[in-house]
């Protein structure tokens, strides 16, 4: 089974909606990076039984970011917010060398500020 770093962010995003149980496991298995003998040994279960719950786990992960799309739109929005800083950046350099006018220098250090605390 090779491990999907995708699984790892719908985790974050969708984690609550799985059992305790399949939520330490794939915890286990993706975030601690533990095989699935030391998931067996660690929860007292068949190393069938984890691979078992992660299966399932992922199948749930999956299908709720099918239907709800949270880090689909988290990523456009990051993606967003890094294009918006690189602009006010590139606007800021042209001004320095070309206008230097305070204002348009102060108004791209707020856009960079303010797109860095919502990015936070």
């Amino acid at each position: 089974m090779a491990k999907n770093l995708e699984i790892s962010l719908l985790l974050d995003f969708y984690g609550d909606m799985l059992t305790e149980k399949q939520r330490n496991v794939v915890e286990l298995y993706y975030n601690e990076d533990l095989s699935l003998s030391e998931i067996a040994a660690h929860s007292r279960i068949t190393r069938q039984g984890v691979r078992d719950s992660i299966k399932r786990a992922e199948g749930i992960l999956l299908d709720l970011e099918d239907r709800l799309g949270l880090a689909k739109k988290f990523r456009t929005i990051q993606d967003g917010l890094d294009r918006i800083v690189q602009n006010a950046q590139e606007i800021r350099a042209y001004n320095s060398r070309f206008g230097t006018s305070k204002e348009i220098t102060d108004k791209c250090g707020e856009i960079i500020e303010i797109a860095g605390s919502i990015n936070e």
